[in-house]
Parts: C-alpha cells; sequence; structure tokens
C-alpha cells in the first residue's frame, strides 16, 4: 500500500516527446553500449512505463494513446540522430561484445546468438565472428578453466564434453579441447587473450 500511495501523489510527468526521448538516451548510452535496435526497445520500453503511469493517474484512454504515437514515431528520429553522430555503433558494439564473450568461454555459436539478441543484424554478426578452429578452441578452453574441468582439473572426460556440448561447441571442437595437454591449453588461452 504505501507504493500506491507515492504514486497517487506524485505527479504526472508530461508526455515523452522527442527532446525528452533524447536526454533518455544520452542517458542510457552514458552508462551502457547499445546497438540501434537495442536503444529503440529502451525508449520504447520508456514510453510504456509513461503510458502505465498515465492510466495508473485517470489519464484518458484517447489522450494516452496519442501521447505513446507521437512518442514511438519520435524514436526511430532519436536513434537515426544519435547514430549520426556516432553515439551508437552496431558494429563497433558487435566486435567489442563478441571479444569480451569469446575471451569468457563462449562459443562461436552462443556468441552469434548473444549479438543477434541484442540488436545487431545477423549478417554483420557473421562477419565479426567468422568461423575460426583456432579461435574456437581456445574459447573452449576458457570455458574449461572457467569450470575447472579437464584439462585444468580434475573431472571425467564424459561430463567435460557435455558441458561444451551446452556452450554451443561442436563436438570436434569440443574433443579436441578436452584432449589438449594443459600446457597446449593454456598456450590456446594465452594466444585468445594476445589476439
Amino acid at each position: 500500500m504505501p507504493n500506491a500511495t507515492r504514486n497517487a501523489t506524485k505527479p504526472l510527468p508530461k508526455p515523452p516527446d522527442e527532446a525528452s526521448l533524447r536526454e533518455g538516451a544520452l542517458a542510457h548510452l552514458a552508462r551502457f553500449a547499445a546497438t540501434r535496435a537495442g536503444l529503440a526497445r529502451v525508449l520504447n520500453r520508456r514510453i510504456d512505463r509513461w503510458a502505465r503511469a498515465a492510466e495508473l493517474a485517470g489519464l484518458e484512454a484517447e489522450a494516452i494513446a496519442a501521447a505513446v504515437r507521437a512518442a514511438r514515431a519520435a524514436v526511430p528520429a532519436v536513434v537515426a540522430a544519435l547514430s549520426a553522430v556516432g553515439a551508437i555503433d552496431d558494429a563497433a558494439f558487435a566486435d567489442g561484445r563478441a571479444r569480451r564473450l569469446i575471451r569468457q568461454g563462449k562459443s562461436r555459436r552462443a556468441t552469434l546468438a548473444h549479438l543477434v539478441d541484442k540488436g545487431v543484424e545477423a549478417v554483420l554478426a557473421e562477419t565479426v565472428v567468422p568461423e575460426d578452429p583456432a579461435r574456437d578452441l581456445a574459447a573452449a578452453c576458457a570455458y574449461l578453466r572457467r569450470r575447472r574441468l579437464p584439462p585444468f582439473g580434475p573431472g571425467e572426460r564424459v561430463r567435460a564434453l557435455a558441458a561444451l556440448a551446452r556452450g554451443g561447441f561442436t563436438r570436434d571442437i569440443a574433443e579436441r579441447a578436452v584432449d589438449l595437454d594443459p600446457d597446449e591449453a593454456d598456450a590456446a588461452l594465452s594466444a585468445l587473450r594476445r589476439s
């Protein structure tokens, strides 16, 4: 009940317009990297939050719908303007995120899925994360090290292979990674860090 009382006494902010959406977008980009599609989702959620607050405040449904339509029409303009000045760069986002995920031990398949989920176009994601067996092997080694599985720790080979399969690695890469000598696996990880 305390939240309902606070919401009832809190004044309704003005409907989102292009200027307020740009401010919100800049605040978001100051804290987080984003893609064009990701930023559009953030702005649309902001509009949805305003619509829910307006409904709770008792604003007429037609007025809410009109304000939401106008705000949603402004979202592409805000995203395009920020992209034009370089505040949003899908290629740079994809490249940086892909490097981080692979260093963390994510498979190529998992990395591609993550990038597409974040709003990177599939063609760009494929370009940023090309097929590279050596990098996949190094990423599998990073995955095994994080989980302390063979060759980095005790454990069953089958368990390590199953973990790699769940992580999105191919059977060939998984078998090669599990069968590596610990020194070879460390060398693969060192090469991954340098790249």
